[in-house]
C-alpha cells in the first residue's frame, strides 16, 4: 500500500499544479479529537489542507486527565506519544501508512534507540516516513519526547 504513495502524491501534485487531477479543497480544516490531549496552546491537533494533514507535535499527555504519562520513563512516554498521534490520524480518516514525514524531538539523544524501536512498531520498516530527529533543550510539560507528522490524504 505504501509503495505507490510517493508516485501517487507526485502525480496528484503535478495534476493539481496543471489544473487537472482530483478536486481537493485548499481551505484549511481543523482536526481535533478527544482521543488525543487537548492542545496546550493556541493551535489544533492537526490541520487538513490541500490533500495533506499536518499533525501538531504530540507529547505524552493522557487524553482524559491531561497529566503526563510515564513519570519520565522514555519508553512509556513514547508509547503514549504514538498513541496520541494515531488518534489524531484516525480523527482525520488517516493512519500511519499515510504518514510521509515526521520529526522526533528528544531531550536526550541517548534515548534514540528506545524511541526508534517503538517508532518502528507503528511506522514499520518497508517504506517508513522520511524523518528528522533532533535533540532539544526542553519540551513542554517536562516531556522527554515529542513527535509531529505530515500525512498525504490523496
Amino acid at each position: 500500500m505504501r509503495k505507490g504513495l510517493a508516485n501517487g502524491a507526485i502525480s496528484s501534485l503535478h495534476a493539481s499544479c496543471n489544473g487537472g487531477g482530483p478536486s481537493v479543497t485548499s481551505d484549511p480544516v481543523a482536526v481535533n479529537t478527544a482521543g488525543a490531549p487537548a492542545p496546550v496552546g493556541p493551535y489544533n491537533q492537526a490541520v487538513k489542507a490541500g490533500g495533506w494533514l499536518y499533525c501538531s507535535g504530540q507529547i505524552a499527555l493522557d487524553p482524559q486527565s491531561g497529566a503526563m504519562v510515564g513519570a519520565g520513563e522514555v519508553a512509556a512516554e513514547t508509547r503514549q506519544v504514538l498513541s496520541n498521534l494515531q488518534a489524531v490520524l484516525r480523527a482525520a480518516g488517516a493512519g500511519p501508512a499515510q504518514v510521509v514525514r515526521t520529526t522526533v524531538y528528544l531531550v536526550d539523544l541517548a534515548d534514540f534507540a528506545t524511541v526508534n524501536s517503538l517508532y518502528a512498531e507503528v511506522f514499520g520498516t518497508e517504506v517508513a516516513p522520511a524523518r528528522a530527529c533532533v535533540q532539544v533543550a526542553a519540551l513542554p510539560k517536562g516531556a522527554r519526547v515529542e513527535i509531529d507528522a505530515v500525512a498525504f490524504l490523496g
